[in-house]
């Protein structure tokens, strides 16, 4: 069993411990977030899920989105043109590269950025909750 499929096993077993309902519906949201490598919009989820369940609607994207959030299995990606991307290749906090240009984001995989929190935490004495570092700049294929 890949990490993915481990990952949704373990979501929906903590849905059926909330008293959520796990419909074939939520399971594909689930699947399209945690099974894609790009930060989808709820449109995107929308798109992928309805091909499969073609009565399915945007409120119940809204819907299970919501509630990954609060359970902390996704990030939301807020940005200026008020757009929201979700992230669910994690359910911890870690930073981005987004290029200004083609507005793509890649997850970064720093192990000098992991002890971050935690530092800055000591050094402040702050009780961090959440936290979002993002990088901005231009990826190499923006690049003249």
């Amino acid at each position: 069993m890949n990490t993915g499929n481990l990952r949704i096993d373990q979501i929906v077993v903590r849905l059926r411990e909330s008293g959520m309902r796990v419909t074939p519906q939520r399971v594909a949201v689930l699947r399209a977030l945690i099974g894609s490598d790009e930060h989808l919009s709820a449109e995107a989820i929308y798109k992928r899920v309805h091909a499969d369940h073609p009565m399915i609607g945007l409120a119940t994207i809204y819907k299970t989105i919501s509630i990954l959030k609060e359970m902390g299995e996704i990030t939301e990606l807020n940005f200026d043109n008020g757009c929201a991307l979700y992230d669910g290749s994690s359910n911890l906090p870690h930073p981005h590269f987004i290029c200004t240009q083609c507005n793509a984001i890649i997850d970064i995989e720093d192990e000098n950025l992991k002890s971050l929190p935690t530092d800055v935490a000591q050094k402040t004495g702050f009780q961090i909750i959440n936290y979002r570092l993002d990088f901005f700049g231009i990826c190499p294929n923006c690049q003249p």
